[in-house]
């Protein structure tokens, strides 16, 4: 049966002979696949089971969910709230899944700034991989600063988990890395963010080089004379990191973006100007993923009959749109089960990653 099955999914590769899913699982060094798209098209059931399909074929995978409405929780049927890093169970491999709580943070963040004069900002951001940052802005004596979130935070929670994944030693197990991202506003935010703080530590440093020279005056604003000139070092340190980050979102070796729609003309012209988007922000993309498609109907089902032939409509669309057309089209037709557990997302997984 099961050798029939891969005879039989073997015809519908493409030309060049290599299968979807064969080239992403290939290679045992770290790769990153980020899922995006406009909300409701299914991005965390096709996150999941990728997730699941590589920890399947040999691969010790981390799913990670950036979007601040989470249900990776719901398609594993397994409770991974709590910002900490949860096995999975089932899988042939380790999988880990980590969803990355936004509000709790925002909450935590306004507790902290009211409590000791502002300090307890450091210890919060310490503890989201963001304590560099944080030491620079008391040192700076910015914490008033800081009485209410600054804007792009979910963001920065997010990027901060990255910068833990390509440093800290827990993680290096990991062979792939699948992110559930935020819909398409929030995803281009995370994107772009490490330009905008490459930027402005930049600018930090600049001005630090200006006033080294300065008074002990001037030097007590940035705390005792000792620790001035390593302020500078620890910025440059995160300068570096952030550099780190923004080469990992750009390096086609090791990242892919994978655009995630469904086959109506408004989620079909969302992921168009999602991939123009990408494209301006350097962002490798390769695969298109349509879901949720009505298979042809058996039966005399007028409204089964309309429904697929404004979706094939919507597939036309995308193979004469100028930004969509290039990219390689993944057909996932629509299911009759809720996609929820692991054995659901196997069976997912098996239809859409081929």
């Amino acid at each position: 049966m099961y050798t029939t099955f891969l005879a039989v999914r073997s015809v519908a590769t493409p030309a060049e002979g290599v299968s979807v899913f064969d080239e992403m699982v290939s290679g045992t060094e770290r790769k990153y696949y980020m899922l995006g798209g406009k909300g409701g098209v299914g991005k965390t059931s096709c996150a999941a089971s990728l997730a699941v399909k590589f920890a399947n074929n040999g691969h010790p995978t981390l799913v990670v969910s950036t979007d601040p409405a989470h249900s990776l929780s719901d398609s594993f049927a397994q409770d991974l709230t709590g910002g900490t890093l949860v096995p999975v169970e089932g899988p042939d491999s380790p999988l880990f899944a980590l969803e990355i709580n936004p509000e709790k943070a925002r909450e935590e963040f306004r507790t902290a700034t009211k409590n000791n004069g502002g300090t307890g900002v450091k210890d919060l951001m310490d503890g989201m991989g963001l304590g560099l940052i944080a030491e620079q802005l008391g040192e700076l004596k910015l914490g008033e600063l800081l009485d209410t979130p600054p804007p792009g935070l979910d963001e920065a929670i997010a990027i901060s988990k990255v910068i833990q994944f390509l440093e800290l030693q827990e993680y290096s197990m990991f062979t792939r890395i699948v992110f559930d991202t935020a819909p398409t506003g929030h995803t281009l935010r995370l994107l772009s963010l490490p330009d905008f703080l490459d930027a402005s530590i930049g600018k930090i440093l600049k001005l630090k080089q200006k006033i080294s020279s300065a008074t002990s005056a001037i030097k007590s604003v940035f705390g005792q004379e000792q620790t001035g000139n390593d302020a500078g070092d620890k910025l440059e340190r995160l300068r570096e990191r952030m550099v780190k980050v923004r080469e990992l979102f750009r390096d086609a070796d090791s990242t892919e973006f994978v655009i995630v729609t469904i086959p109506t003309v408004m989620a079909v012209s969302e992921s168009s100007r999602l991939h123009a988007s990408l494209k301006k922000e350097n962002v490798p993309v390769k695969r298109l993923i349509v879901n949720q498609i009505l298979p042809p109907s058996a039966s005399d089902c007028k409204f089964c009959a309309m429904k697929r032939k404004d979706q094939m409509r919507s597939l036309d669309m995308i193979g004469s749109d100028p930004e969509l057309s290039s990219l390689t089209l993944i057909q996932a037709p629509l299911v009759d089960v809720e996609i929820r557990g692991v054995p659901a997302l196997k069976f997912l997984g098996d239809i859409v990653w081929k």
